[in-house]
């Protein structure tokens, strides 16, 4: 893929990390995708997602589908995938579902630790900074995203760490699939504002 900017250097892309790559990874692939393309054109961003447990080739979990088709978005054509170092090495952020995937990503390709987050973490660390000056391009504006989710994280500190852990709802219980939904959606509202000009969140946590 190329810049769709016309610069000629690679599109920047957004890894999505959880286990199986059925369920909560590729929620947020899908939702985030739509809304990159209407904010910068197709192809301007990348969004990928993959597993470090993935059950390769399947489609999207029946319910975390229904659950992505409910909140707008679609899995049609979805195809899990098992994650390798290229692909975080590939990404300009990696978005991941807990801790343990976060240091998963990062023992496999050390550098991406500057720009690799669990979802709820960086949505509560974006919910707290003013991005109405980060630049409209989508690299640059990436990068800037990252810079700025990196300088706060100590403000985390001490905030208990299992709110930044997404709950995995796969064979679970359907309580466990509207958790999920309750803590993705709202983060997903606040990175989605943040990454996309124009529509700056004006701060405040993920419920």
């Amino acid at each position: 893929m190329t810049d769709a900017s016309g610069c000629g250097g690679p599109a920047p892309v957004i890894l999505v990390v959880c286990t199986g790559n059925v369920c909560r990874s590729p929620l947020i692939e899908r939702l985030l995708q739509p809304t990159l393309d209407d904010a910068f054109g197709a192809d301007a961003v990348e969004v990928r997602s993959a597993g470090t447990g993935a059950l390769v080739g399947a489609p999207m979990d029946e319910r975390a589908a229904q659950i992505l088709s409910d909140l707008g978005g679609d899995a049609d054509g979805f195809v899990a995938r098992h994650l390798e170092p290229r692909m975080v090495a590939e990404g300009s952020l990696v978005l991941t579902a807990t801790r343990e995937h976060r240091a998963a990503a990062v023992r496999l390709h050390p550098p991406a630790m500057r720009h690799t987050f669990t979802i709820l973490e960086l949505a509560a660390l974006l919910g707290a900074v003013d991005t109405a000056s980060l630049t409209l391009d989508p690299t640059g504006r990436i990068a800037g995203l990252a810079q700025l989710a990196r300088e706060g994280r100590g403000r985390l500190a001490g905030q208990g760490l299992e709110s930044i852990d997404i709950v995995d709802p796969f064979r679970r219980p359907d309580d466990v699939y509207e958790l999920m939904r309750e803590q993705i959606a709202p983060a997903i509202d606040i990175i989605r504002a943040a990454l996309t000009p124009g529509t700056e969140h004006a701060g405040g946590r993920p419920g």
